[in-house]
């Protein structure tokens, strides 16, 4: 089977974790999805499992967790991190991955969903989603909101955010443009280290709205249960910058 990587791994090589780092905001990901989860002993599964950043903590929580992605580069980070919780993954991708299991939870999480850009391809992410899930189970999507995005951008096609990280000298720089009718959204990131040196990693996406996916969930069988305009359960609104949303899967 052809793995098709779109070599995000490889532009983020060495200094993903450093970006997205174990913080605060990475807990609260893990308790929401731990509180999500019908029951761990059901298994538990990440779309885009990445360097673990999730699923290392979750595994403390939920038990055993198995991840797929297509990035080399990424897993074998995730390889180094072993120690640190319970998770196994695999090479794969999403637009196609199955498995002879079922389980009770499926994320997709850090815009993920949107790093694939053709609509059809999104709808069978989640329709292999929702193959992979047990009768009662809860698929968990955490992606960019189109319309905050949008609103971020403040009616210009190009404009540039940066972020100051705790350490000293540090944080990164966001170029990002709006393109296709406000649907596709480049960004170059540049990280700046305290010792003068930076890297650049570039990403495009697809961005979404709560509304066309659960179009994309309905289509493959699940039922849509909640948006939110975070991991707290705030209620979804328009202007916020990603939306959390969730399905299950009829009994």
């Amino acid at each position: 089977m052809t793995i098709a990587d779109i070599g995000y791994g490889k532009q983020f090589e060495g200094w993903y974790d450093r970006v997205f780092r174990d913080d605060a905001s990475t807990r609260i990901a893990v308790e929401a999805l731990t509180r999500f989860h019908p029951d761990p002993s059901w298994g538990t599964l990440e779309f885009g499992v990445g360097t673990g950043r999730i699923a290392l903590p979750l595994s403390h929580h939920v038990g055993p967790v198995h991840g797929v992605d297509s990035s080399p580069e990424m897993l074998a980070s995730l390889e180094k991190r072993a120690d640190e919780g319970r998770v196994t993954a695999e090479l794969g991708d999403i637009r196609t991955y199955r498995r002879d299991r079922e389980y009770g939870l499926v994320y997709c999480v850090c815009s993920t969903l949107a790093l694939v850009l053709d609509p059809e391809e999104q709808r069978t992410v989640v329709a292999r989603a929702a193959e992979l899930l047990r009768p009662g189970g809860r698929l968990v999507i955490e992606t960019h909101n189109r319309p905050g995005i949008v609103a971020q951008h403040e009616g210009m096609s190009r404009t540039t955010f940066f972020a100051p990280y705790p350490e000293p000298n540090t944080g990164i720089q966001m170029h990002a443009t709006l393109l296709a009718d406000q649907r596709i959204w480049q960004v170059s990131t540049v990280w700046f280290e305290a010792d003068g040196t930076h890297r650049i990693g570039t990403e495009t996406a697809r961005l979404l709205t709560p509304g066309e996916v659960d179009g994309y969930a309905r289509d493959a069988g699940l039922e849509p249960e909640g948006s939110y305009s975070d991991w707290q359960h705030t209620a979804y609104v328009p202007a916020a910058g990603l939306f959390v949303t969730t399905y299950t899967k009829p009994a």
